[in-house]
Order: C-alpha cells, then sequence, then structure tokens
C-alpha cells in the first residue's frame, strides 16, 4: 500500500478511535433521529412523486431552506416538523402517551360553597372516635 493511502487509514482509523473514546450520546441521539425523519420526509416525497421545490410550494418556502432541512444534519424545530407534517399529510413523530387515569363529566356540583365550607372546617375525627362492634 502507498504511503499515503496507509497514512489516510491510520489517520481514519485515530479519527474512529477518537470519535468511540469520546462517544456523545447526545449527538449520536440527535443524528439518528434527525436522519430517520428526514428519511420518511424522503420516501413520503417519494410516495407523492414530489420534489423539493413540491415540498417548498406546500409549505411557502424556499426550495433552499427545504434542502437544507432534508441534509440530515438541520436542527429541526418541533415547530418545523408539525409544518412538515401539514404540508406533506404524514404524521412524523408519533408519540404514544401513557394515561393512567380517564375523566367523565359527571356534571356540576350543586351548593358549591356549602361544600367549600365542610372542606375548609373538616377536621378528622375518626382516631378519636370508639366503634361498638356487635357480636
Amino acid at each position: 500500500m502507498p504511503k499515503k493511502q496507509e497514512d489516510m487509514k491510520t489517520k481514519g482509523n485515530m479519527i474512529s478511535q477518537w470519535l468511540d473514546e469520546n462517544k456523545n450520546l447526545e449527538i449520536d441521539g440527535f443524528i439518528e433521529k434527525n436522519l430517520a425523519i428526514t428519511e420518511k420526509i424522503r420516501l413520503t416525497m417519494e410516495d407523492k412523486g414530489w420534489k423539493s421545490q413540491d415540498l417548498a410550494k406546500a409549505m411557502g418556502k424556499n426550495a433552499s431552506e427545504i434542502s437544507k432541512w432534508l441534509s440530515g444534519m438541520h436542527n429541526l424545530t418541533l415547530k418545523s416538523i408539525i409544518k412538515l407534517e401539514i404540508a406533506l399529510g404524514v404524521d412524523l413523530i408519533q408519540v404514544k402517551t401513557d394515561t393512567e387515569f380517564k375523566y367523565v363529566y359527571l356534571g356540576t356540583i350543586q351548593n358549591q360553597e356549602e361544600l367549600i365550607e365542610k372542606v375548609e372546617n373538616y377536621e378528622e375525627t375518626s382516631d378519636s372516635q370508639t366503634f361498638e362492634v356487635a357480636m
């Protein structure tokens, strides 16, 4: 192997080694998610037969801005992602919400003032009371 190629290979290994040793999970996560989003955008555009110019027109943006967004290295804001979702008609990010409780509207409370007064004047008396159990 020529000296120059050998130097480049060694240099590449040094960079890879440095990246491995100084791994930044935040940056890795950003790149991974950003590339996944831009890939989903690209596939959706492909399905629609759209080019960057078509997406730019649908969003009222310049084609150069859209190209920058689709590079995978632009920091897409949540607002930008929502605009993309609307223009493309797809969900780019799906967030599953876990609901522990579901609420049902039962109506309005009557005598609200009286209830508030009872709550404010409530004293816990169960500790001081003795209950007899019939057997």
